[in-house]
């Protein structure tokens, strides 16, 4: 890194959406903004959740000056209890996501450990060579932050998760005037959110969307439930507002809504709606005067909706007669998931609302009339997309250069890209990829714990046991037993043939030379393998002890 150079380089959320990190490095420093994790995409059994890996910046630790947040989303801040421990640098961020921090690090013991600095709502901070404007965004959580990033290299507009909105109903609306004079200053690069590139015009306002709500539950004749993400704030306040103009008493499901709620009274949002009902008292409450808020919208297996769809639920019964309505986007990954449990919603008898039925959401990101106004007001030299899948920047890219922006890239995670006046240069690659957050350690996604995992889900288990003598003669009979392979009660003969091959493999007449147990092993499994791959066309993980008598 060269004295007057300035480098943008992301480790998550370019190429993908969620696990959003990224790093500009400048003068021997670097500055680092975001730490989110993504959710499982189903390629790895037993993991529910991804952080980026750091292994970059973990070599170059001594040269990072700071940690920025953006916002209070998971995929922004969600890492922070994980990772930090790795990184052990400051952080700074706005007073709600301060107070989110605070929560996530006082659970694993960090609190105390780190120098968290809460910076005003549109403040500012110079940290090292970087001086920082927060300036404010209209997003679906209260906060949410564009970030004017100066250094001698130039002036970097970091802006993920934002919208255009009129109306946002909580929080600040972006903020036109300070774009404008950034724009005025000169801009050298923009990196911009590319979730909502595909889609035509704006994405519509929370003020809009609480009118449309409204109509459609007054219609409503049962409970209705409806699902969103819990950090969707403006969310929140839209159906508890509804509830009390359609005569309905609102109800928080869910642990990390009313986590959330708390959050935001202590930050000043919220003060005017009335008080949630708790998920204990829902049962008092007749059908058609019930308006139940609830986690659950992406098709998570253990979130408030699952477990009502499920007939689990403890305090929460649907059946014929109720609606739930799907108050979110898909993220990409989850469809399945989430056709899961509208299907068994509509078993019960549920009517089930999607935005392919009516106005019943909207989104916290730009689409392309915004994201045009965007480059307006900014009138960048340089365009960066990110926070989307490799098409999302590659249409983000032509949207740029449709718009006349002078230089456009796609930098995926792991690109080391220079910025200058002259334009913009992919220089290196950094190693990246991603962490699995299994149980309570961090493992690499290509570890060989994931890995043989996904082996066992395919292909099953057979366990094997053979007591065999000093030169590896087989002595009594084998003991086998198989998980995911066979039925033991329905495919015996198969079973006794695998004995039977374990046996003829174990054979060796007039033998007189010491056999290894690693040699029974190998050929044990060769044999076990053969077998059933000749019987039921599987060949699964086998493993196989040696007892010596």
């Amino acid at each position: 890194m060269t004295v007057d150079e300035l480098f943008f380089v992301p480790l998550g959320g370019a190429g993908e959406i969620g696990m959003n990190m990224s790093l500009y490095g400048y003068d021997g420093q670097w500055l680092m903004v975001d730490m989110g994790i993504g959710f499982a995409d189903g390629t790895a059994n037993g993991v529910d959740v991804f952080t980026p890996d750091p292994s970059f910046i973990i070599e170059e630790r001594e040269r990072l000056a700071g940690l920025l947040i953006t916002h209070a989303h998971e995929d922004h801040i969600g890492a922070v209890p994980y990772l930090w421990n790795k990184i052990r640098c400051p952080i700074y961020a706005t007073p709600f996501a301060v107070s989110i921090l605070r929560r996530k690090l006082d659970e694993v013991g960090l609190l105390n450990q780190v120098d968290l600095y809460e910076v005003p709502v549109g403040g500012s901070k110079t940290i090292g060579q970087f001086s920082v404007d927060f300036i404010s965004a209209a997003h679906s959580v209260p906060e949410g932050n564009i970030l004017i990033i100066r250094c001698g290299g130039g002036i970097v507009v970091h802006a993920t998760d934002w919208k255009i909105d009129p109306n946002p109903l909580i929080g600040r609306r972006t903020d036109e005037k300070a774009l404008r004079q950034i724009g005025d200053e000169g801009v050298l690069a923009l990196v911009c959110d590319s979730t909502n590139v595909f889609v035509e015009g704006a994405s519509g306002s929370e003020g809009v969307l609480r009118q449309s709500l409204k109509k459609i539950i007054a219609n409503c004749t049962g409970r209705v439930a409806v699902a969103c993400f819990a950090s969707n704030i403006a969310r929140l306040a839209t159906i508890n507002r509804v509830g009390t103009e359609t005569g309905r008493h609102t109800a928080l499901v869910g642990r990390s809504l009313w986590r959330n709620t708390d959050t935001s009274l202590e930050n000043g949002y919220l003060e005017d709606i009335e008080p949630f009902v708790a998920e204990e008292e829902i049962s008092f409450l007749p059908a058609n005067k019930t308006l139940l808020t609830v986690t659950g919208s992406q098709g998570e297996p253990g979130s408030a909706l699952a477990r009502i769809a499920s007939g689990k639920h403890r305090n929460v019964l649907l059946e014929a007669g109720d609606t739930v309505i799907f108050s979110s986007r898909e993220i990409p990954g989850n469809e399945l998931a989430i056709s899961n449990v509208q299907n068994k919603l509509v078993r019960l008898g549920v009517e089930v609302l999607t935005e392919q039925d009516g106005f019943v959401h909207v989104s916290g990101h730009p689409a392309r009339e915004e994201l045009v106004t965007m480059y307006r007001w900014t009138r960048p030299k340089i365009l960066i997309p990110v926070h989307g899948e490799r098409r999302h920047l590659a249409e983000h890219c032509r949207l740029g250069v449709q718009s006349q922006i002078p230089h456009t890239q796609v930098v995926e995670n792991g690109n080391m890209a220079a910025l200058s006046q002259m334009g913009i240069e992919i220089v290196d690659e950094v190693p990246t990829g991603r962490l699995a957050i299994d149980g309570s350690r961090l493992v690499s996604s290509e570890s060989p714990v994931i890995q043989e995992r996904k082996r066992l889900l395919y292909n099953g288990v057979a366990l094997v046991t053979v007591v065999a003598g000093p030169r590896g003669d087989l002595c009594g009979e084998p003991e086998v037993s198989f998980e995911g392979v066979l039925d033991a009660e329905l495919e015996e003969s198969i079973y006794k043939q695998v004995i039977k091959a374990i046996k003829s493999g174990m054979e060796k007449p007039g033998s007189d030379r010491q056999i290894s147990d690693d040699f029974i092993i190998k050929m044990v499994k060769r044999t076990v393998r053969k077998a059933l791959g000749d019987t039921i066309g599987k060949r699964p993980v086998t493993k196989v002890h040696v007892v010596r008598i």
